[in-house]
């Protein structure tokens, strides 16, 4: 079987979060760059996003929250990973994440965080330089 060439990066919005103008920028920015972004839409449950990553056989989970509430949804998201033996997935996480919060989503598993501002290509990058070694 031939090696994979591109990564698949599913964009989620987990919760009540509404805003989802920087998760589509962003899945666009990614399918620019050449991943095949796989994008759930609004309202999604951890459950739905592990589901949903594993079904789609996803490389990559990107979570965009805008609500405050990124370290419940990450602890969740791990333990529900572990729970299905998925240990191969990258997390990244965007969003309104206070600078405090950035190491402990680090410590978590989260790979890495792209707080509002982050340079556009910043995740592709990312991705590249870490998932596709």
């Amino acid at each position: 079987m031939a090696p994979k060439i591109t990564s698949r990066v599913l964009i989620a919005k987990p919760g009540l979060d509404g805003h989802d103008r920087g998760a589509k920028v962003i899945a666009h920015a990614l399918r620019d760059a050449g991943f095949e972004v796989i994008y759930t839409g609004l309202h999604q449950t951890v459950e739905m996003i592990v589901q949903t990553a594993i079904q789609e056989d996803a490389d990559v989970i990107g979570l965009s929250i805008m609500s405050g509430a990124h370290m419940p949804i990450c602890e969740k998201l791990f333990t529900l990973l572990k729970e299905r033996g998925v240990d191969d997935v990258m997390v990244l996480v965007g969003g309104v994440i206070p600078k405090r919060d950035i190491l402990l989503l680090k410590q978590m598993g989260v790979a890495e965080v792209f707080p509002g501002g982050s340079d556009i290509d910043a995740p592709a990058k990312f991705i590249r330089e870490h998932k596709l070694k």
